[in-house]
């Protein structure tokens, strides 16, 4: 099996032709041919439908085992070449928008100083978007929400989170100086769908407390959630550093504590096969000296026990 015979159906699962895969390769549309024929004949399976160029069942799956060997070998690359004086190369890492606000700043800053020739590439989103894409091979590592229920993955505690009640000023509980989650009964809430992360959290919680949360609507985005509970379109369960420290004071909403909500657990995840390239395993470890710097200013953020990730 040859390496260019990965990369060629990698390019056409990318691209969607043979021709576009082709001009991706810098090479002809009979050389990206012959590679995917020499390649099916050694798996004895059809893996590109030639009408329309789509990948056969097997296909895609050969090609999820190919992105992992590119990756792989470019970690490899990465490692020899870190060897040498300094770390050099490329990290690709996801996180979570509500993280991303007040940690990409002072991380990006952090490895601009210790790793000057690290090419960090960061991507926003939520588990939904993140997780795949750390699956594929396309991210290093994601910063997300726990629980993560797939086995292919490992997950370090970063920190974890109070969670605070936003509510408009004219809300029912926006004059109460603290709240019990049986008190948000009846109140619609600005949350996320069921399944993701957080709204388990919020389900697990209410549960406890023997209620069941009424949406006034979902949104697959809990930095989206917020910004809308910011403005003042309903009341939501948030994270507290989700709240920009120029936001605190603002007369568009009120902040309550709650008791019993319990706090959110944010983790770092990394594939379990294989091992984390320099680069990436730099750029974690700058995260865990951000966190730990950025904890003592950020309000209601507790650190997990951060020198077992070293």
């Amino acid at each position: 099996m040859d390496l260019r015979q990965l990369a060629a159906l990698v390019a056409i699962a990318d691209t969607g032709t043979f021709s576009a895969a082709a001009d991706t390769l810098h090479t002809v549309q009979s050389n990206v041919s012959t590679h995917i024929a020499r390649l099916e004949r050694e798996l004895g399976v059809t893996l590109v439908d030639r009408v329309g160029s789509r990948l056969t069942e097997e296909g895609e799956a050969v090609v999820a085992r190919a992105r992992r060997v590119a990756a792989e070998l470019e970690a490899l690359e990465a490692d020899v070449a870190s060897l040498r004086d300094e770390v050099t190369g490329s990290a690709r890492m996801g996180v979570i928008g509500t993280t991303a606000r007040w940690l990409i700043p002072a991380l990006l800053s952090a490895m601009e100083e210790r790793h000057p020739k690290v090419k960090v590439s960061v991507l926003e989103g939520n588990n939904t978007s993140l997780v795949p894409q750390l699956t594929a091979g396309f991210l290093d590592l994601a910063v997300v929400n726990a629980p993560v229920d797939d086995p292919d993955l490992v997950l370090d505690p970063l920190y974890e989170e109070d969670l605070v009640l936003v509510v408009p000023p004219d809300h029912d509980l926006a004059a109460r100086t603290r709240v019990r989650m049986s008190d948000l009964e009846g109140h619609p809430l600005l949350l996320g769908p069921q399944g993701t992360a957080f709204r388990g959290d919020l389900d697990r919680a209410a549960d406890r407390a023997g209620i069941v949360l009424t949406p006034k609507i979902e949104l697959d985005g809990l930095r989206l959630i917020a910004s809308l509970a910011f403005e003042g379109f309903g009341a939501a369960v948030v994270p507290s550093a989700a709240i920009p420290f120029w936001l605190v004071d603002s007369d568009a909403f009120r902040m309550v504590p709650i008791d019993d909500v319990g706090t959110r657990e944010v983790c770092v995840a990394r594939r379990r096969r294989g091992l984390p390239s320099a680069p990436a395993r730099a750029l974690q470890d700058a995260m865990v000296d951000v966190l730990r710097a950025q904890a003592s200013v950020l309000r209601g953020v507790h650190p997990s026990s951060l020198e077992e990730q070293r």
